[in-house]
């Protein structure tokens, strides 16, 4: 389940300031990087440096790093490696320290096979084992996913629930009116009015998008023609976060096996006179800015400030593991015991996302991705690749 349903994520400028404090970013330039690493035939990979010691240790905020081999890492050897290579992209952007001489590499590289990914992966960087301060080295994976919900860009027939820019007023008020206060107190309504970007259909699917921090609309317009666009997290009210899921288990109407996004909205059905009682539960509402999807392949921006790839991308504690890093990530399958191991890139975070061996798998959108991170509750295991010293 999702944790009972965790807090919105994404670009939150208090938190970029927060890892700035651990790690700086640094400028990329041009340079002449080696040629490209082939299967076999082709110009051999630069000789790597040496190892970290064995045993080796740096140390983090809220984790450890100890030194590893790439034999550590299971599964290594069979993961579509290829597929990383538009987040790392994405990651270089803006990369984390010592990453300068490697994101220009990444650049330069022509197309791989997955082979030939990996050989340039070893080559440069080196894994390194995360555990807790305490030496633990497992922990917990789930998952997250950018909602997809019909829309209107007027109030019509089904669609009535408006999803709001942020008010003129939202800097002059801290905290803000609270969730209740903007549906029933008329100041707080006024200082709403005409700040509605969209609406929708379902006061859930207005909740799940603020939960979520962003989601893709299919909107009618006016005139009746279709666009995809993207509702992007744009402020919220500075109320605190709390879980419907966890009230409603708190009110003993669903055990904690059902307080998954399913049930929660099952149980709505089933009481729509206490829809609002659910609703107000949680005082925190998040405002919404429109933005184009000019590529509708790409996720929403993480706290990072890149675009998050589905599969690819994760969540993590800043404080723990560096944005821009990649991960290799031991885990299965939701509700399943099927190995899920593979590559991804640590470039978002999460208020739930605290703590050493801790990761948040975005899944991308739609039903598959909604149902898959839904049921994602699973053990872990991590280990960082980073530049050889």
């Amino acid at each position: 389940m999702m944790q009972f349903l965790r807090p919105f994520r994404g670009v939150r400028p208090a938190l970029t300031a927060l890892i700035l404090g651990v790690l700086g970013a640094c400028a990329t330039g041009p340079s002449s990087p080696p040629a490209p690493v082939e299967d076999r035939g082709a110009t051999p990979a630069p000789a790597a440096r040496p190892a970290a010691e064995p045993g080796a240790t740096l140390m983090r905020q809220r984790a450890r790093w100890v030194s590893a081999q790439w034999t550590d890492l299971p599964g290594w050897e069979q993961d579509t490696t290829t597929e990383l290579w538009p987040s790392l992209l994405r990651g270089c952007e803006k990369p984390a320290f010592d990453w300068a001489r490697v994101c220009v590499d990444a650049r330069a590289a022509g197309p791989m096979t997955d082979a030939a990914a990996r050989a340039w992966l070893r080559a440069r960087l080196q894994p390194w084992r995360v555990e807790t301060l305490e030496g633990a080295n497992e922990g917990l994976v789930t998952g997250y996913f950018e909602p997809l919900i019909e829309a209107s860009r007027v109030a019509r027939g089904p669609y009535r629930v408006p999803l709001y820019g942020p008010p003129a007023d939202l800097a002059l008020r801290n905290p803000y009116w609270t969730r209740q206060q903007l549906d029933t107190v008329p100041a707080a309504k006024a200082a709403l009015h005409g700040r509605e970007i969209a609406w929708v259909a379902d006061p859930l699917d207005a909740l799940i998008l603020q939960i979520q921090g962003s989601g893709r609309l299919q909107v009618q317009e006016a005139n009746g023609t279709q666009r995809l666009m993207r509702a992007a997290f744009a402020g919220h009210n500075n109320q605190p976060y709390k879980s419907v899921g966890r009230w409603l288990i708190e009110q003993g109407e669903l055990r904690a096996d059902q307080a998954s996004w399913p049930g929660i909205k099952a149980w709505a059905q089933k009481n729509p006179q206490r829809l609002n009682e659910l609703l107000w539960s949680n005082p925190r509402t998040v405002f919404f800015r429109e933005e184009a999807l000019a590529d509708p392949s790409m996720g929403p921006k993480g706290a990072q400030g890149v675009p998050l790839t589905p599969g690819r991308s994760i969540a993590v504690d800043p404080l723990s593991i560096p944005y821009g890093t990649p991960v290799w990530l031991d885990t299965t399958e939701p509700l399943s015991s099927q190995p899920l191991q593979r590559l991804v890139m640590a470039q978002d975070t999460g208020s739930a996302i605290v703590g050493a061996v801790r990761a948040d798998y975005f899944w991308g959108w739609g039903t598959t991705a909604e149902q898959q991170a839904g049921r994602m509750k699973q053990p872990l295991r991590l280990w960082v690749l980073w530049p050889r010293s």
